[in-house]
């Protein structure tokens, strides 16, 4: 018999488990595919929105939106459309029920066990397929699977030694390839950092259009120093790397970003002739703020050992 077993619905940045089923089988297949959930559920951040692993007798599809994942096991010959069309509803109804700075701020495993009750009223429908197949308009998403199908996941590549790491270099049909190393996921973006990215554009803006006006001086008066443009270019390279080290993890991140910071007051103390003191106090303030920035956000840490 073709039916829904269990769902599950998991913060994707750290597998942390928010709801989930609470009346599944306690069998020997299903518990190895509660393994599955588990495997799965720590490298969500590394999968496309849309996945199945099909695991003999059963299959585990999910998808992925604002950082939240909904996973549900099924049989193997449940209709594929109606899985997605479950986990799209199940979907709807927790980001309508709970919102985003619930959901990003939560530290205990299942805080919102009460979406259970929602769960299973959806699992009985979606188990009843003939008279649901008639209530619903399963067009929709037949042409959006068809356009753009599950990531088939394979059992072999989950247990690989490697984990998930040669899935991401397939391709995957509707978002093309896959990075093969992706950034290490960082902290939330703050305000202070929103703040501190945008002067260090405006000072980097500041210095380039400096920098085409000391060329212009150049090119008029053949007496001009050319290291003035120099140090205003140089002035750009390092507020739009430091741009670049707030959004993206990398290695030897805050020791760049000190080297950067470093730069840029050499280069403020060579234009000292060309700037007033509040352009330079300006410029230097800009550039130690978002050096602070970039070391206060930090990658985010493992996702803790969690059953789901």
């Amino acid at each position: 018999m073709s039916m829904i077993l269990s769902a599950s619905v998991v913060r994707v940045r750290d597998g942390l488990p928010l709801s989930a089923s609470t009346d599944y089988d306690q069998s020997t297949g299903m518990q190895e595919c509660r393994k599955y959930f588990k495997m799965l559920s720590k490298k969500l951040s590394q999968l496309p929105d849309r996945c199945t692993l099909k695991t003999g007798q059963y299959n585990i599809n999910f998808i992925s939106s604002l950082g939240v994942s909904y996973m549900m096991l099924c049989t193997e010959n449940y209709p594929s459309v109606l899985a997605f069309c479950f986990l799209d509803e199940l979907q709807k109804e927790f980001i309508t029920t709970y919102n985003m700075m619930k959901t990003n701020t939560a530290i205990r495993p299942y805080c919102f066990i009460e979406f259970d009750n929602f769960i299973q009223r959806t699992k009985q429908r979606y188990n009843n397929t003939r008279s649901l197949s008639t209530k619903m308009n399963l067009a929709d998403m037949q042409t959006e699977i068809k356009l753009r199908p599950p990531y088939q996941i394979s059992v072999s590549e989950l247990g690989s030694a490697n984990g998930f790491s040669h899935i991401a270099v397939g391709e995957y049909k509707g978002t093309g390839k896959i990075s093969a190393a992706p950034h290490q996921r960082l902290e939330p973006v703050t305000l202070p950092g929103i703040v501190s990215f945008v002067l260090s554009l405006l000072c980097g803006a500041l210095n380039l259009i400096r920098g085409f006006h000391a060329i212009e001086s150049l090119l008029q008066n053949e007496g001009e120093d050319f290291s003035y443009v120099i140090a205003f270019f140089l002035g750009t390279a390092a507020c739009l790397y430091q741009c670049y080290l707030f959004v993206y993890y990398t290695g030897w991140r805050n020791a760049k970003s000190f080297l950067t910071f470093g730069l840029i007051c050499l280069c403020n103390m060579y234009l000292y002739e060309l700037r007033n003191l509040w352009q330079l106090f300006f410029h230097v303030t800009v550039g130690a703020f978002s050096t602070l920035q970039i070391r206060l956000r930090q990658p985010l840490g493992k996702s803790p050992d969690y059953n789901v």
